[in-house]
This record gives structure tokens, sequence and C-alpha cells, in this order.
């Protein structure tokens, strides 16, 4: 460990230096995310309905939604921890090219019409996903606290620009696969496979010095020159888990009314008789909500704290769940107004739940912590997939989106407790 302190030593010196390599390495998250964006639009706009294609029912619509995100809570995990003890290059790289090879085996199983390949490749599929969710970490690594929920953002931003292009490109890539005699809804993941293959290169060739090992150096060489109190590390430490745990409570409650409603609105608009393109457009919008609003989300968290934009986000998320409840089939402005609001309420709760995170971590367990965390948010993923499939078919679409509007207002309790400790301490 320690020849890594001197391989670094300029930068652990250097304030400089390391704006400097805090800059670069969120120019070079930038470009991954790009590509990787679009990677993963296209398992959320026709997953399941390849899926359904290919079992020819409705009730399994979830699965495929389901098996990719149990793949991102594996992916997760094993990103999370291969970047702390690698960093962040080996880590994120190798989680982009598993999802590339996961999309390729996709549209493998659609052209031999093999069901356990297709879960197999949904399942590796998922490790893209993780990546994409663990990359906006990166960029926190070297940022001061003042730059977190900032650096948050920049690399979510850069994931619309692919995420819009995507379902957009659904039927260019239909197209695509048909004339090569590939079943229409394989074409984006084709898309998917090069998007994810291109971000792990990129990252893999371009992100040196890591960010990580960087921060590393810079936490033990301060370790070295100071002496801290017993009883102050004791007290960060009871900070510190507190704002895990509500950190990870944001974001979880954020991600089950998310998918919940996301999932189950492409069936309900194809059941009322709107076609791939509406579809697509609705879920545009709403993965555009999801993280174009993210420079200026950045900026609010870390003006006006993390836990006002915790609670702005159940607000805006009982809102969205109420106009999709309410929202006659037929209505395209009212299904765009919820989601885009469903998207908005997610991106307030994503990045103020990680900016906690962050502040709550040290670099010992940084990565892996985040690792741990992003399991919880794909299994509640996860779930909220596969169970909002259950509600819509044993009630509605709209008790569905009236359950997810009650979840979301649990944000507000959360946010009181974490202030209550802080007011204590």
């Amino acid at each position: 460990m320690h020849h890594s302190t001197e391989r670094y030593h300029s930068y652990t010196v250097s304030p400089e230096k390391q704006q400097q390599i805090y800059k670069r390495t969120l120019i070079i998250v930038v470009l991954a995310q790009l590509f990787g964006g679009a990677g993963l639009a296209a398992g959320v706009t026709v997953g399941a309905l390849l899926a359904k294609d290919m079992l020819g029912t409705d009730s399994y619509g979830g699965v495929p939604v389901a098996l990719l995100t149990l793949g991102s809570a594996a992916g997760a995990y094993l990103i999370g921890r291969l970047s702390q003890r690698s960093g962040r290059r080996i880590g994120l790289a190798a989680g982009f090219l598993t999802g590339g090879i996961g999309a390729a085996g996709i549209v493998y199983a659609a052209v031999a019409d093999s069901l356990i390949l297709l879960f197999l490749a949904f399942v590796i599929y998922g490790a893209g996903t993780a990546t994409n969710l663990q990359a906006r970490y990166a960029g926190t690594d070297l940022a001061k606290p003042s730059q977190r929920a900032k650096a948050i953002s920049v690399a979510m931003v850069a994931t619309t620009f692919g995420a819009v292009a995507g379902p957009n490109l659904v039927p260019v890539m239909g197209d695509f696969a048909e004339a090569r005699g590939i079943p229409v809804l394989a074409g984006p993941f084709i898309l998917s496979a090069a998007a994810f293959i291109v971000a792990g290169l990129v990252l893999f060739a371009l992100l040196r010095p890591d960010p990580l090992r960087i921060a590393k150096a810079i936490s033990e060489s301060q370790k070295a020159n100071s002496d801290s109190h017993p009883s102050a590390a004791r007290q960060s430490l009871a900070d510190g888990r507190r704002g895990i745990v509500v950190g990870a409570t944001v974001m979880v409650l954020t991600q089950v009314v998310m998918i919940a409603i996301m999932t189950m609105t492409p069936i309900h608009m194809q059941h009322h008789g709107h076609g791939l393109g509406a579809v697509g457009l609705v879920i545009g919008i709403h993965i555009g909500a999801m993280y174009l609003p993210s420079l200026f989300t950045g900026i609010l968290v870390d003006k006006l704290g993390r836990i006002p934009m915790a609670f702005a986000a159940g607000v805006t998320l009982l809102l969205a769940g109420f106009i999709a409840a309410i929202a006659p089939a037929d209505s395209m402005t009212l299904l765009i107004a919820a989601l885009t609001l469903l998207g908005l309420g997610w991106n307030f709760g994503l990045i103020s739940g990680t900016a906690l995170v962050v502040d709550a971590t040290t670099i010992d367990n940084r990565a892996k912590t985040q690792g741990a965390l992003d399991v919880f948010i794909a299994i509640a993923g996860a779930s909220g997939g596969a169970l909002s499939g259950m509600v819509v078919a044993g009630a509605s679409y709209a008790a569905l989106a009236i359950s997810g509007s009650v979840l979301s207002l649990l944000l507000i309790p959360v946010g009181l407790w974490y202030r209550s400790g802080k007011t204590r301490t």
C-alpha cells in the first residue's frame, strides 16, 4: 500500500493537482456515461415486450426487469469490491464489458428462441446497469465536500444523452435487426452491446491515474500527519452510520416507487391502444426527467442541503403517483406529466441519498459500502418491478400509482429522524 502513497505523492501534497485529476476524472466519466446510458435504455424500453413475445403471455412481463435487476445487484456488489481493491478504472471497466456481453447474449437468445438463455443473458446484462449507477461515485472520490452532489450529478447528466437517445433509436434498431433476420425487439440490444463495450474500453484506457487510488494515498498521508481524538472518531462513526442508513433509505424508497410505476406504464399504454412510438416517447421523456435535471439538483443538494432535497423527492413522487392514478389511459399529456414528475422525484432522491452516503463514508470503506448499498437499490427495484405486475393484474394501474405515492411519503419521517440525530450531537 505504501508504494501507492509514494507513487501518488505528488498528488497528496498538491491541491491543484488533485483538482486537475478531479476535473479530468469527471470528463472521462462523462464520456463513458454517454455510451453507458444508451446501453441502459434498451433493456428498460423493450425488455418486457421481448419476453412477452417469447413467452406468449403478459403475466411474466416483469420477469426480465427482475432478472436484469438481480444481475445488477450482483454486479453492484462485485464492482464495489473490485473497485475498493483495484481502483475505479478496473471495477467500472469490468462492469461495462460484462454488461456488453450480456446484451449480445440477449440478441443471440432471441435469434435462437431460447428462453433459458434469454433469462441468463438478462442477469449478465444487469452488470452494465449497475456500472452505470456506480460510475456516479467515481467523480466524488476527489471532490471537496461542497462539490460532491455536483460531481454525482455531472455523471448522471451524461447518462441522459444516451438514455434519451436509446428509446428513440428503438424503431431504427428494430428495422436494422429485421433486415438481418433478427427478431425486431432484439434490435435495441445490438445497440446496448456496442454501447456498453465502448464505455468499458473508454474507462479502461483513459481513467488513469485512478481517482480512488489517489484519494486513498491522500487519506493515508493525512493519517500519517495527524493524530485524531478517539472520542471524535467515535462520534463521526456514529454520524456515519446514521448517514449511511438514511442515504440508503432515501435511495431505496425512490427506486421502488419509480421502478414500480415505470415498469407497468408501457404495458398499461399498450393495453389501451398506444403504439410502440407513443410508449417510446413517454419512456424517453421519463428517462430525460430522471437524468437531465441532475445539474440543477446537484447544485441544490450542495446549497440547500441533503435532507430538504430528500423531502422534495417525497413530495414530487407523491404528485407523480396521484396524476398517474387519475390520468385517463388515452391522455398522453397526463401520462407524460406523471412520468416526468416520477423521473424528477427519483432524481432528487438518488442525488441527495448518494451525497449523504459519500459524506458518511471514509475512503477505506467507501467503494465497498457504495457497492453494497447499490445492491439494496437493485433489489428494491426488482421487487418493485415484480410486484407491480401483480398489483396491476390483481387491482389496477391506478391502485399501483396510489400505493407508490403513499410509500414516497415515508421520506419525510426518515429525514426528520436524521435531523434529530444531528441536533443531539
